[in-house]
């Protein structure tokens, strides 16, 4: 059976409730994404402790998680744009679910590094699949709130990991905690076997022979410069949010005193910032467009994380933190849509999990630069020059990156 046959659907309910199925299995997996990488931050220490590994060592397993996610976004992006983006989320789902669950039986740092390096090929996929759907399945008014809603998703999962890793780790331990970390996959998994593939996919698939997805990223200048311009973006993006959440508990607990439970509040409040960031984002990107939404975003971030190095009180740093968290996390509601947009139907997974991946990697060596600098001078400097990433940010919306609030998908 092909793919144009296996989702040809004839009812016009199923066809009219698509977007939001397509909406709630792309949420739910993206969820189980940030779930899993927060709560491996929470875990390092009771790890290193059970098996007993030296600092780089714990510090690789986020490291190695987020090299598979990049190697992961490049094969499944492609294989998605061949293949049907239903099909290929499920392949990445099942995946990360099951090696996610294998971690729970690691007896030494190699094999859970195997286990985590290849959960992260399947963490890989979700992102631009997930984004991908919501941005076929939706209508061009509406786009950037869909896949808005897509990433408020990775929120959710990192909200819930906040508030439960620490009352459920000190009772399971961590590997009652990589099992708890099934529960969203089996669930995306059991919501993905409802859904069929979007309509503009299933035309496209008929109507033309399939071309290398990875060379139409680059097929020619005006292309060529919107990659590199989109690759700055999202590295940014993950440079500053990695670089923030996995080093914030730490920042609060070493200058501050902050106990475990005080640092998992106050970080759980940035990252209630963070969701609201992406919500207004997603709205404000489908009335004024996404350079103007990105604009305002990328100055706040700049703006705001420079005030937060200097804030002392613990009321400030609360309040801080949600409001430095909106506008650093706010854009990631935009880059779904804009990817989207910007790259035809034949590519558009691939651009999607390429590219944003690719800034993942860069990104995932956010909280190494971080803890350098913070050896070297001291967190408040560390966190404060992370400022001046987002300088750059604006940069590359001004020179590179075309409007496209709007218009319809290629």
């Amino acid at each position: 059976m092909t793919i144009a046959q296996a989702g040809v659907v004839d009812s016009v309910e199923s066809i009219a409730s698509f977007p939001r199925k397509a909406l709630a299995a792309s949420a739910i997996g993206y969820a189980m994404d940030g779930f899993d990488l927060l709560m491996l931050g929470f875990m390092l220490r009771a790890i290193s402790a059970d098996l007993r590994l030296t600092p780089p060592q714990a510090g690789s397993l986020v490291t190695w998680t987020l090299i598979g996610a990049v190697a992961g976004g490049i094969l499944f992006g492609v294989l998605s744009d061949y293949y049907g983006r239903v099909r290929v989320l499920t392949w990445t789902i099942f995946l990360f679910a099951a090696f996610t669950g294998l971690c729970a039986f690691a007896q030494s740092y190699w094999d859970l590094l195997i286990y985590r390096t290849i959960a992260g090929l399947g963490l890989g996929g979700e992102f631009g699949i997930g984004m991908t759907l919501a941005a076929e399945a939706w209508p061009a008014s509406h786009r950037a709130r869909g896949c808005t809603y897509v990433a408020l998703g990775w929120q959710a999962g990192v909200l819930v990991a906040a508030l439960v890793t620490p009352l459920l780790l000190p009772i399971i331990g961590w590997r009652g905690m990589f099992l708890v970390g099934l529960v969203p996959g089996l669930v995306a998994f059991a919501v993905r076997l409802y859904l069929i593939e979007p309509k503009i996919f299933l035309e496209r698939a008929r109507a033309r022979q399939p071309k290398m997805p990875l060379g139409l990223l680059v097929k020619d200048g005006a292309t060529t410069k919107i990659s590199i311009g989109m690759l700055i973006l999202c590295s940014v993006q993950n440079f500053g949010y990695y670089g923030l959440m996995i080093w914030l508990p730490s920042y609060l607990s070493t200058r501050f005193g902050y106990t475990l439970t005080q640092s998992a509040l106050w970080t759980a409040v940035t990252v209630l910032g963070m969701a609201v960031g992406i919500l207004i984002f997603g709205h404000f990107a489908d009335r004024v467009g996404r350079r103007a939404a990105l604009y305002t975003f990328q100055a706040g971030a700049f703006i705001m994380v420079l005030v937060y190095s200097q804030l002392i009180s613990p009321t400030a740093l609360l309040i801080g933190g949600a409001v430095m968290g909106l506008f650093v996390n706010g854009m990631l509601g935009g880059y779904g849509a804009l990817l989207a947009e910007l790259y035809p139907t034949e590519a558009r997974a691939t651009a999607e999990n390429v590219i944003f991946n690719l800034g993942r990697g860069v990104g995932g060596f956010g909280p190494f630069v971080i803890g350098l600098l913070a050896a070297t001078y001291s967190f408040t400097v560390a966190i404060g020059l992370l400022a001046s990433i987002y300088l750059i940010d604006i940069l590359a919306t001004a020179f590179l990156i075309p409007e496209k609030k709007g218009v319809s998908l290629e």
